[in-house]
């Protein structure tokens, strides 16, 4: 463990992870948001503002121009995030792997609860193929609930037939029934994440939907004919059973997966990239998971 990271942990427990248990959805939103300066921007990285599908998305790019695209849901609980919090990380991918990296501002919950979310994601997906992408040139990645919405797109758009190039998610929060072991195993080591507002988080997203609905928990979903995954988790998250759950559920429909186990990283620890080193190289294994799809 470098220095910086056992300073990175420091914070994360005794300012983040406090601040986390006690703010209302609204206010965590507004404090994520505010923190968005800490996450550095790569060198010759530039964004820019569109809409695809009527909704409003940032494009973020190092160099890369034209397909292929990865279609980046960001984490949050469904309740906060958006592109200015995670285009830095987003742009360090593109350039990593030579790609571009869409970044959906779809709706948040507790005002938009469930379905909103995917029906924004996926209507985001249609306006990239219009675009004249073909799906096969679409890498879809996410981190946290975002990588739980990742997967749960993936399961609607290959029961629609078409299939994108792979996927890729950051500790997937894919389980919204919380039977995970590891909530309870892993309260007390998990740096950032506070076990006791998990379920009010989801119980906001939901609105009293149905947990098992594979739109909602993709543990539950079926992925015919799947594309390559690429699944990263740290061992002592209390997302780490999601990850590893998901991982046999995938294997057992037949997909390939590529799983990174790190032992003892924080939650979505890629999002430090640019002054952590094991943030660097937990964004080397995704891209050149990316590049392997495009030889």
């Amino acid at each position: 463990m470098s220095l910086r990271l056992r300073l990175l942990d420091f914070w994360l427990r005794r300012v983040e992870k406090p601040a986390l248990a006690r703010l209302s959805p609204q206010a965590a939103r507004a404090r994520f948001a505010g923190q968005a300066w800490m996450f550095r921007d790569p060198a010759h990285a530039w964004y820019r503002d569109s809409r695809l599908g009527g909704v409003s998305v940032t494009w973020a790019e190092a160099g890369a121009f034209g397909a292929p695209v990865i279609l980046w849901l960001h984490g949050g609980a469904y309740l906060m995030g958006g592109a200015a919090t995670h285009r830095a990380m987003l742009a360090r991918l593109a350039a990593m792997s030579g790609t571009r990296a869409c970044l959906p501002e779809f709706r948040l919950a507790p005002e938009h609860p469930f379905p909103a979310a995917l029906s924004d994601v996926e209507a985001v997906w249609d306006g990239l193929r219009h675009s004249g992408l073909r799906a096969d040139q679409i890498v879809l990645g996410g981190d946290s609930s975002g990588g739980g919405l990742a997967l749960a797109l993936l399961a609607r758009l290959l029961k629609r037939g078409e299939r994108p190039a792979a996927l890729l998610a950051m500790s997937p929060w894919a389980d919204l029934t919380a039977s995970s072991a590891s909530l309870r195993e892993n309260a007390r080591a998990e740096a950032l994440l506070p076990v006791g507002r998990l379920e009010e988080a989801r119980d906001c997203y939901l609105a009293g939907a149905d947990p098992r609905d594979p739109g909602v928990s993709p543990l539950f979903a079926d992925f015919p004919d799947c594309p390559p995954v690429w699944l990263h988790v740290g061992q002592t998250e209390i997302l780490r059973d999601d990850t590893l759950r998901m991982t046999e559920h995938l294997r057992g429909q037949g997909a390939e997966v590529s799983l990174d186990l790190w032992a003892d990283l924080p939650h979505v620890v890629a999002i430090f990239q640019g002054w952590l080193p094991e943030a660097d190289a937990v964004l080397r294994g995704a891209a050149g998971f990316i590049r392997a799809r495009f030889p």
